[in-house]
């Protein structure tokens, strides 16, 4: 691994060591990091801990710490060191983690990861942050050998020959003494358009990004072929521009890609500028994404986040939208998906009472409905439950499973 990049578990820490000039992972597979790199990921944190909880606050050997949990994904800060944190799963390995990192990526909607092949990348010793580069730049490939797409620019130019329309105001304020020029619009065909402005600036972006050797070589290479193509100097407002049509469907997942990058809080919205890069992905989300997918393959009839029924309703209208994560089968089976390790040790084993009055009101809500599901990761010292919910009338009782997947064998267990 690239001495600048380290790895951590969610449920471990980030903590502060004065001592160290470079960071330095300890046996229990802590982060120690020098004052200014646990600075700028705290005040991160304290930007954004409103709104995401990133990281939780804690003391780890004495010293301030940041403990990961439920968001993955990469930070960098500004001296170019990089975290990856990955999930934390029971039984595997940190190389098989971010193995299924990658897959549970792959089954998120209007995302650039759901067409990657790992097969040709070397993920063991390739930083996530540098895997995802690479995704960028095997699209980018794909798309130059294609051919980048032109069109009709419009151009104003104070030209020694007439070319296009003559502007006759400006020609008069500008050209009143030099009468051998002439100041004219007119358009040309050329590859100076707004989708590959957007790509070049990505790739220079990223160019300052990458500690790889190989993805520098290979930004070069494609700025060469972007040379006489301008930058973005308004990605928001470029990206609103991008119209793509089927002519335009080769840019894609190149843009979904440079929207991933330059907009970089697309996934997790974060605020502040203390990091020089953050893509952070939320477990829960993925945990729920992943296992809808698996659902779908297996034929099922299944609606992800349905939100056709209302808590309350008020002069008619609904109030207090409700949106299960899965629905299967029109209704008569709702789950919710939880990343969440459950323990013996927690009163109902950690299941929350929240959990438990929200698939109420889904039961209750939807008049079909026969069986609930909390499904939480597998974990191999739990044991799943079922209850008898509550009676929906005298001749008809609710269940709630408790049941749990898993990630590495894609089965439910109990």
């Amino acid at each position: 691994m690239n001495k600048k990049s380290f790895t951590l578990l969610e449920y471990r820490a980030i903590y502060i060591d004065e001592s160290l000039k470079e960071p330095h992972r300890d046996k229990n597979g802590n982060l120690a990091v020098p004052a200014t790199i646990f600075d700028a990921i705290e005040r991160f944190y304290y930007a954004n801990n409103e709104s995401q909880s990133y990281f939780v606050p804690a003391r780890k050997y004495g010293k301030k710490a940041l403990v990961a949990q439920n968001y993955v994904g990469v930070i960098q800060v500004k001296d170019g060191t990089t975290i990856e944190i990955l999930p934390k799963i029971t039984s595997i390995d940190e190389h098989a983690s971010k193995q299924l990192l990658l897959k549970m990526l792959k089954t998120l909607k209007e995302s650039p990861f759901k067409n990657f092949n790992m097969a040709h990348l070397k993920s063991e010793k390739m930083p996530l942050f540098e895997i995802f580069i690479t995704m960028f730049l095997d699209e980018l490939e794909t798309l130059i050998q294609r051919g980048l797409k032109s069109d009709y620019i419009a151009k104003e130019e104070n030209l020694t020959f007439l070319k296009g329309k003559l502007k006759m105001k400006e020609q008069i304020v500008r050209n009143y003494i030099h009468k051998e020029r002439f100041f004219v619009a007119y358009d040309e065909y050329m590859s100076d358009r707004v989708e590959n402005r957007l790509i070049k600036t990505a790739l220079r972006f990223l160019y300052g990004k990458s500690i790889s050797n190989w993805n520098k070589k290979r930004i070069r290479e494609y700025l060469f072929v972007f040379d006489e193509i301008g930058i973005s100097h308004n990605v928001r407002l470029d990206l609103s521009r991008v119209k793509l049509g089927r002519q335009m469907k080769d840019y894609e997942l190149v843009l979904q890609w440079v929207r991933t990058f330059l907009l970089d809080h697309s996934y997790s919205p974060h605020r502040g500028n203390d990091l020089a890069f953050a893509l952070l992905f939320d477990m829960n989300l993925l945990f729920e994404s992943y296992v809808g997918s698996y659902l779908k393959k297996k034929k099922m009839n299944v609606r992800l986040q349905d939100h056709q029924h209302f808590l309350a309703y008020r002069h008619d209208k609904g109030r207090f939208k409700l949106k299960p994560d899965i629905v299967i089968n029109e209704g008569k089976t709702i789950a919710d998906t939880k990343w969440k390790i459950l323990s013996e040790n927690k009163a109902h084993q950690g299941v929350s009472q929240a959990d438990m009055y929200q698939l109420y009101a889904y039961g209750t809500k939807y008049e079909n409905c026969k069986n609930l599901f909390l499904i939480y990761p597998k974990d191999k010292f739990l044991k799943g439950s079922r209850y008898n919910f509550f009676k929906k009338d005298q001749n008809d009782s609710l269940k709630l499973h408790i049941v749990f997947f898993d990630l590495q064998n894609n089965t439910f267990t109990r």
